[in-house]
């Protein structure tokens, strides 16, 4: 179980995957998995969610949508490839915490201009 971060103000937070099994996998080894029981509900709720390529894109959509409305989650990890086909979902999240973070997969290549957070950050520093 992952011990969350405490910030300046006394918030503890933690940190959110959505990948593929290897990279949801090499996370939770690493020990950021973490299971909370919700208080709406009886049902426990983790912050991963394994996609293969049977997923369906709405399973997809409502673990981000999820996620981003925890507010124990202040970073979501997200494969790349996995980010192009919610592009539309990641480009709508305006909040800054939950940050999103766009990483490489095993198998896919990172693109660094698809990536919308580094964009927004070259764009601000004046690189692009």
């Amino acid at each position: 179980m992952s011990v969350p971060t405490r910030y300046r103000n006394g918030e503890r937070r933690i940190v959110g995957i959505i990948g593929d099994e290897d990279t949801v996998t090499g996370f939770l080894l690493a020990g950021v998995g973490d299971n909370r029981s919700d208080q709406d509900k009886d049902d426990k709720t983790a912050n991963f969610f394994v996609v293969n390529p049977s997923t369906p894109l709405s399973e997809i959509e409502e673990a981000f949508t999820g996620m981003c409305k925890r507010n124990d989650i202040g970073i979501i990890i997200v494969c790349q490839h996995i980010a192009n086909d919610i592009r539309h979902l990641v480009q709508e999240h305006k909040a800054v915490i939950p940050c999103i973070l766009e990483i490489p997969s095993k198998g896919q290549k990172y693109e660094a201009e698809k990536d919308y957070v580094l964009e927004k950050i070259s764009r601000s520093l004046g690189i692009r």
